[in-house]
């Protein structure tokens, strides 16, 4: 993995993955009627902190012993593989269209976190995405998998992200502090609810850190050998979330 970018691994006790282990309560709360099994994290543009809020989730529930898939679905612009510094040589386009078994080209990284990459882009992306086979290979995963977090592309962009997020069981926008255009945030949750996609929440990424912060409070260290804080942290953006 690109620890460097994944502060709930190489950081567990910096403000950024307590906002992750929040975010992880938060959701685990969020879906009252029965467990969260899948879900889709998208944004309305590229850039905006998607992957690094998906792969922070995914070591925070990797973390209560959540066997956890991390499944690329861009299969126009994948860079999953890329930032975490994978193969991409197979993945969910040799599954969709060649038969190949998932067990194969499934990788794991640390802490038994599983990816599941793009593999050769398809020239039919959507078509794949839509296919009974590709529900099929979600039933699949579900059987092997405490669960499946699917990296969307940006909603607007293509259709992909509106595909995907019927077929989970929630979906997660990301959206960039000072950089995400509140019009296409507007419209990207109008075109998720006209699928009737189950949103979850929002996640607010790239908040200053050293700003008045989440709710005009900061988060303080808890728990013992904790008294000095880590001043470097505060130097760094900080990753804050919530779910309304």
């Amino acid at each position: 993995m690109q620890q460097t970018q994944i502060m709930s691994l190489v950081n567990p006790k910096s403000l950024e993955a307590e906002a992750y282990r929040t975010l992880r309560t938060n959701l685990q709360f969020s879906t009252v009627a029965g467990e969260l099994k899948s879900m889709v994290v998208t944004s309305t543009n590229a850039s905006e902190g998607k992957s690094t809020t998906m792969c922070n989730l995914a070591v925070s529930f990797a973390q209560t012993g959540k066997k956890v898939l991390l499944l690329e679905g861009d299969l126009r612009r994948p860079r999953l593989h890329t930032y975490l510094g994978l193969s991409n040589l197979n993945g969910v386009s040799n599954v969709l269209a060649q038969n190949v078994p998932f067990q194969e080209v499934i990788q794991s990284t640390a802490l038994d976190i599983h990816v599941l990459t793009c593999g050769p882009i398809p020239p039919n992306p959507a078509e794949l995405l839509n296919s009974n086979r590709f529900k099929e290979l979600l039933e699949e995963l579900k059987q092997h998998f405490d669960l499946i977090l699917i990296d969307a592309p940006p909603v607007g962009v293509v259709t992909d992200a509106a595909i995907l997020s019927t077929l989970v069981d929630g979906t997660l926008m990301v959206v960039a502090s000072h950089q995400t255009d509140r019009d296409r945030a507007v419209r990207a949750m109008k075109l998720l609810q006209n699928v009737g996609a189950k949103v979850l929440g929002t996640v607010l990424t790239m908040v200053p850190a050293d700003g008045k912060g989440y709710y005009g409070y900061q988060y303080y260290e808890y728990g013992a050998n904790q008294s000095t804080k880590d001043t470097s942290v505060k130097k760094r953006r900080g990753v804050f979330s919530r779910l309304f």
